[in-house]
C-alpha cells in the first residue's frame, strides 16, 4: 500500500466530497452492465481511499475508466490519485479529459488547479484558482487552507505578491496553528522585502514548530536581511534539523561566504555535492571558495565542470578564465575569456580578466585594448586606470601610464599601489622630487613594502638627501634582510657621508648575500634534476644531484627531503629518517 505524501490527503478529500455515484451519470435510463461494473470499480476506489490504499486506488479508478470513458468522475478521480502517487504528468492529463467532458466539475478544477501549481504551471493554475474561488463565493462556502495556500504559491509565482499574502492570510484564518503556512507568509513578506513582518511570522512558525528547520533558515536569512543581530545560529540550526537538506546546506555554506569565512564554507559545499553530486550551483560555489583560497586547481577542474554543464555561463567563463590565469596558464585563460566576453560584452571583469591574460603572455598592446574597452564600461574605476597605466609602463610608455595612474589615485587616494607606480614611473624618467614624493604617499598607506622602501632610498640618494635615504635604507634591509641591493644602495650613502668602513661592511654583506642567492639557485637546480631523475628510476643518479645541491646550499631543505626520498628507496631508512630530520630542524628554525 502507497503512502500518502505529506500534504496530499487534502487534495484526496475533495474527491470524497465532490464523488457521486457513476450509475446516475447520463441517462435516467436503465444503466448497462458496463456502467454498473464502471460504478461498482469506482466505488472500490473510494473504498481504497479511505484505506489510503493508493496502488488500489488506481487500478479501480483505471477500470472505471476504461469502462465508462465519458464519465467525468472517473477521469477526475484517476487524475487525483496519479498526482498524489507522483505521476502529475498523467495526472494533469486525466484532470483535463474531466473537465474536457464537464468543465464545471470543481473538483477536477481543484485538483487540477493543484496539480498545475506543483509543475510550476502557475498562469494555469490561477485561472482555475480564480474560478474556484468565483464560485465558492457564489455558492457561499470557503476555500479550504490547503487551496489558499496553492492559491497563494500560484500568485507569487506570477509575481502578485500582494494577492498572494492576502490568500496566504485567508489560509490561516482557517489554519492558524499551522507552521508552515507561517513560514509561508513569511517567504511571502521577504520578497516583499517586508522585513519585520516576515520575521514575526517565521519566529511564530518556529514558536509553533521548534523543528521546522525551513523556518530557521529563512529567519536567519530575514535577519541578515535587514543587519539585525547574529542570524548564524539559526542557519546552523536549520542543518542541524535538517542534515541532509541541500537547499539549507547551500544558503548556510553561501552566508559564510558572505561573513569571509571560506575555509568554513568548502566543506559544506562539499557535503551539498555529497547529497546532490549533479548540482551545479553547488559546484560553483564550491569553485569559487577554492578560487579564493588559493586551491586553484581544484577550482579549475569544478568550473570546467560548470562550463559545460552551462555554455552560455558568462560569469563561470570569467572566472574560469581567471583560475587559468592565477594556474599560470594564460594561453588557455585567453579563449575562454574571449568566449565570455562574445556571451556578455558589457562585462568589466571579463575585459580586466583578458587584460590580466595578456599581459601574462606579454602581449601588452591586447592588454591595453581590452582595459580601453572596459573603461569605456566603467570609466570611473580606480582599478581599471591603474591597469592599463601598468601595461602601458610595461611597453616602456611611461608619458601614456602617468596620466593613468594619477588618475587611478584621484579615484582611489586609499590605494597604495598607483602611488608607488609613479614613484618608480618618476625615478625612471629621472623626476625625483615626484618620485619621492609619490614614494612616501605609498608608503603612508602600506608601510611593509621592502621594495618601496628600496626605491625611496635610491631616490633621496639622487637627490643627496642622505640622512633620509639612509632611513629609508635600513627599513628595506630589515623587511629584506636576504635582498643585496639595498645594501649595495646603502654603501653608495654611507661612502657619500665619509663612513668609508660602514660601506665596506655593507658591500660584504650584499656580495655574501648574492653569493648564497646563486648558490639557492644552484642548489634549486640539481634538486629538481635530482627529483626528475628519481621520478625515472635512477636513483644513483638521483643521490649525486641531491648530493651536488647539498654542496651548494646545505640549508636547502627541499634537497634534504629528496635526497631522504631516494635513500629510503635504497633501502637505508635510518639515514633517510635522518636526513627528514635535517629538512624539518631547518623549517623549524626558519632557515632560508
Amino acid at each position: 500500500m502507497d503512502k500518502l505524501p505529506q500534504n496530499g490527503f487534502s487534495a484526496l478529500k475533495a474527491i470524497l466530497i465532490g464523488s457521486i455515484a457513476l450509475s446516475t451519470f447520463g441517462s435516467s435510463q436503465e444503466p448497462s452492465a458496463a456502467l454498473r461494473k464502471a460504478d461498482a470499480a469506482y466505488r472500490a476506489g473510494q473504498a481504497a481511499l479511505a484505506q489510503k490504499d493508493l496502488s488500489a486506488a488506481q487500478a479501480d479508478f483505471e477500470q472505471v475508466v476504461q469502462l465508462a470513458p465519458q464519465a467525468e468522475q472517473g477521469h477526475s478521480a484517476l487524475g487525483a490519485v496519479l498526482v498524489n502517487r507522483g505521476h502529475v504528468k498523467e495526472g494533469i492529463r486525466e484532470l483535463e479529459r474531466a473537465l474536457a467532458i464537464k468543465s464545471t466539475d470543481s473538483t477536477a478544477q481543484m485538483n487540477l488547479a493543484m496539480a498545475y501549481e506543483q509543475i510550476g504551471a502557475s498562469e494555469k493554475a490561477v485561472v482555475l484558482f480564480s474560478k474556484l474561488e468565483a464560485d465558492s463565493r457564489l455558492q457561499k462556502y470557503a476555500l479550504p487552507s490547503y487551496v489558499l495556500e496553492g492559491y497563494a504559491r500560484s500568485l507569487a509565482a506570477n509575481r502578485q505578491l500582494g494577492s498572494a499574502i492576502a490568500k496566504m492570510k485567508a489560509a490561516l484564518a482557517t489554519d492558524s496553528q499551522n507552521a508552515e503556512l507561517h513560514d509561508e507568509l513569511g517567504s511571502l513578506y521577504a520578497q516583499e522585502k517586508e522585513w519585520s513582518h516576515a520575521q514575526e511570522e517565521f519566529a511564530t512558525a518556529i514558536h509553533l514548530n521548534p523543528d521546522l528547520a525551513a523556518a530557521h533558515l529563512h529567519l536567519g536569512l530575514a535577519m541578515r536581511a535587514r543587519g539585525e543581530g547574529d542570524a548564524m545560529p539559526e542557519m546552523m540550526e536549520a542543518a542541524r534539523i535538517a542534515p541532509r537538506n541541500a537547499t539549507i546546506g547551500l544558503e548556510l555554506g553561501k552566508t559564510l561566504v558572505a561573513d569571509g569565512k571560506d575555509e568554513q564554507a568548502i566543506p559544506i559545499f562539499e557535503h551539498v555535492l555529497q547529497l546532490e553530486p549533479g548540482s551545479i550551483q553547488a559546484s560553483y560555489q564550491l569553485a569559487l571558495a577554492l578560487q579564493r583560497s588559493n586551491q586553484v586547481q581544484e577550482a579549475i577542474a569544478l568550473l570546467k565542470e560548470v562550463v559545460a554543464a552551462e555554455p552560455s555561463n558568462a560569469e563561470a567563463m570569467t572566472n574560469l578564465g581567471m583560475a587559468l590565469s592565477q594556474a599560470q596558464q594564460a594561453k588557455d585563460a585567453v579563449p575562454v575569456l574571449q568566449r565570455s566576453i562574445a556571451l556578455a560584452p558589457e562585462s568589466v571583469t571579463a575585459h580586466q580578466n583578458l587584460a590580466a591574460a595578456y599581459v601574462q603572455l606579454s602581449q601588452f598592446g591586447d592588454a591595453v585594448a581590452e582595459l580601453h574597452q572596459a573603461l569605456k564600461l566603467a570609466p570611473d574605476a580606480p582599478q581599471l586606470h591603474y591597469d592599463l597605466g601598468l601595461a602601458l609602463k610595461m611597453q616602456d610608455d611611461a608619458a601614456g601610464a602617468i596620466p593613468e595612474l594619477e588618475t587611478a589615485q584621484r579615484l582611489d587616494p586609499s590605494a597604495a599601489e598607483a602611488p608607488y607606480l609613479l614613484g618608480v614611473l618618476n625615478l625612471q624618467t629621472g623626476r625625483y622630487e615626484d618620485a619621492a614624493r609619490e614614494m612616501n604617499i605609498s608608503l603612508k598607506l602600506r608601510p611593509e613594502n621592502g621594495d618601496g622602501w628600496a626605491t625611496l632610498g635610491s631616490v633621496y640618494e639622487k637627490l643627496n638627501k642622505l640622512p633620509e635615504a639612509t632611513s629609508a635604507l635600513y627599513e628595506a634591509i630589515r623587511q629584506l634582510p636576504n635582498q643585496p641591493d639595498p645594501h649595495l644602495t646603502l654603501a653608495t650613502v654611507l661612502t657619500k657621508q665619509n663612513q668609508p668602513g660602514e660601506a665596506a661592511a655593507e658591500r660584504k654583506k650584499a656580495a655574501e648575500l648574492m653569493r648564497g642567492n646563486m648558490n639557492r639557485q644552484r642548489a634549486e637546480v640539481a634538486t629538481n634534476a635530482g627529483n626528475s631523475a628519481l621520478r625515472g628510476g635512477d636513483v644513483e643518479g638521483s643521490i649525486t644531484q641531491f648530493h651536488d645541491a647539498l654542496s651548494y646550499d646545505p640549508n636547502y631543505v627541499e634537497a634534504h627531503l629528496g635526497l631522504a626520498a631516494a635513500l629510503e628507496k635504497q633501502g637505508k631508512t635510518a639515514e633517510a629518517a635522518a636526513e627528514r630530520h635535517k629538512a624539518q630542524a631547518l623549517k623549524t628554525t626558519g632557515t632560508p
